[in-house]
């Protein structure tokens, strides 16, 4: 892919990660009582779309996902989309979603020519994890009127499940490198 121009198959990828993200959300969520912020399956998303699609498709997919659900669209677990949204503690993990894409994605294009399920499950953990976590503890703790201890403590019950969500991440992306490769190494031209 062109570091400068987007084509069709681009666009085609980034609409279909968004779409996929959005279609994450049919999995109820699990709202934990003490912070109020949901468990979801949407965010595998921005690990799926980093892993498969790459740094920069993956971070474009998470910016389209954040627009529509700014637009109004209900595509958030739970049906919940629109500018209040953006008021609510989850907005830093939402917006998180985009370096989280990125820096999946540009983990798995370093790493690209030895790329085995481990690897990728720890790239996952990394930047679906790591980083998610990095942007959306801080806004939580503003948001709810936390400490930073208290808000990274009331989110530790969904790391175990973040930890599923990118051994998935890490089987599906290997398996994908191996049927269909989207992206390749950094700096080097996709299939």
């Amino acid at each position: 892919m062109s570091s400068s121009r987007i084509d069709t198959r681009d666009i085609v990828l980034i609409a279909l990660f968004a779409a996929l993200t959005a279609a994450l959300s049919i999995f109820p969520p699990i709202t934990l009582p003490l912070i109020g912020v949901p468990i979801t399956a949407q965010s595998m998303g921005p690990m799926l779309a980093g892993a498969i699609i790459g740094a920069r498709r993956g971070a474009l997919a998470m910016c389209l996902v954040v627009a529509l659900v700014a637009i109004g669209l209900p595509i958030l677990s739970g049906g919940r989309g629109g500018l209040g949204v953006f008021a609510g503690p989850t907005v830093g993990f939402l917006l998180g979603w985009i370096p989280a894409a990125y820096v999946t994605g540009l983990l798995h294009e370093l790493g690209w020519k030895r790329l085995t399920a481990i690897r990728s499950f720890a790239f996952a953990v990394i930047g679906g994890i790591v980083v998610l976590y990095g942007a959306g503890i801080p806004v939580l703790a503003v948001q709810a009127g936390l400490s930073l201890k208290a808000a990274a403590l009331g989110s530790a019950p969904f790391i175990p499940g973040d930890l599923v969500k990118a051994v998935i991440t890490g089987v599906i992306a290997v398996a994908v490198k191996r049927a269909w490769p989207i992206i390749g190494t950094r700096g080097q031209a996709s299939a």
